[in-house]
């Protein structure tokens, strides 16, 4: 059906690219070349001209119920490409409640990059949502081994059905399923692209158990990370892919849920006073708010919590200096206890 595959994937803790590790093995089973590609180290795509149909594959987590932004700008960048297919799998965070399976949701993980092929000219043959274990273990530990295990062994069958039909040419669209809940939640993944993924940047904090060994640098996939006074320190640009948390050897990355708790605190209340206090000052307390006073402060609050945000947490990278500081944002962290476990893929076998 297809004279070559063309995959390309990117992988926080290694969900994504165990998947593109089974459709990989199942593409060279069925004698088609195949070329794989990490998109956080591909430049700039090239796919030779050669007869025959191909097949292009993404395989991506999803974030904030939509691609990761490394991701989003990939699809974007992507040439036009004749005679071509497309598929979509997007890892997200599934579920087991005893002997029950429970689904993720998508949001735009699916419809948009679909979207983006679709006016490419790419003929849009399988859309496959792929529910493992989630690694966001800043709101939750990592799920135990015995669940994560069973976890991959079912969505092991499902991938290797599904990368069956998209070689032979069949269309799977398992996606549709869940698209109600889906463009409920369109809302949530544009928030989060323009503002919240800004927030979650700023919830990373190394304590005093790091050693300053410089992998979480090295390993972060958009370059968020640098080292200032012998310890990491994570500017906007960071994904929250959650491969440094994961991956820290001596576990010294932590939420500081404290701290980011009293943070929302004041980012949810302080504007609203401040503009309760303005207009009791000139009179205007009991007059309801013009259209352009409300986007005004909208405007602001944004702003505001930018800068918020930031301050605070430069301020709060400083302090860790201070021991009593660091002994307090530790041991208010969940992440750091055992039994708020860390994550990563099992190896693939």
């Amino acid at each position: 059906m297809y004279s070559k595959v063309f995959l390309y994937y990117f992988s926080g803790t290694g969900n994504a690219k165990r998947v593109t590790e089974w459709i990989s093995e199942n593409v060279k089973t069925a004698g088609i070349p195949i070329e794989v590609t990490n998109i956080e180290n591909c430049k700039k795509v090239e796919i030779e001209k050669t007869e025959g149909k191909k097949l292009i594959g993404i395989i991506s987590p999803t974030h904030g119920f939509n691609v990761p932004p490394l991701v989003l700008y990939f699809i974007f960048k992507f040439p036009r490409v004749k005679n071509a297919d497309f598929f979509m799998a997007n890892t997200r965070a599934g579920m087991k409640l005893s002997k029950l399976f429970l689904p993720g949701l998508s949001g735009l993980a699916q419809i948009l990059p679909a979207l983006v092929f679709f006016l490419k000219g790419f003929s849009v043959k399988g859309l496959q949502p792929v529910d493992l274990p989630s690694n966001w273990i800043s709101i939750h530990p990592g799920l135990k081994q015995k669940v994560v295990t069973s976890m991959f062994e079912r969505i092991k069958m499902k991938i290797d059905k599904f990368s069956g039909k998209m070689l032979q040419g069949k269309r799977s669209y398992v996606a549709l399923y869940s698209l109600p809940f889906d463009l409920a939640l369109i809302p949530i993944s544009i928030g989060y692209f323009f503002m919240g993924r800004f927030m979650l940047s700023k919830t990373f904090v190394a304590t005093s158990k790091c050693t300053s060994c410089g992998l979480c640098v090295k390993q972060c996939p958009v370059q968020a990370l640098e080292i200032k006074n012998n310890r990491p320190y994570w500017s906007f640009d960071c994904e929250s892919c959650m491969r440094c948390m994961n991956n820290c050897p001596s576990k010294a990355i932590e939420t500081p849920h404290l701290f980011i708790t009293l943070v929302w605190i004041v980012l949810l209340n302080l504007p609203w006073m401040i503009l309760t206090w303005v207009f009791e000052k000139y009179g205007r307390c009991n007059c309801a708010i013009l259209w352009y006073e409300e986007l005004i402060y909208n405007a602001l609050q944004i702003t505001f919590m930018f800068f918020f945000a930031w301050g605070t947490y430069y301020l709060l990278y400083k302090f860790m200096r201070f021991k009593f500081v660091d002994i307090i944002v530790r041991y208010s962290s969940f992440t750091n206890y055992k039994f708020w476990r860390r994550y990563k893929a099992p190896k693939n076998n």
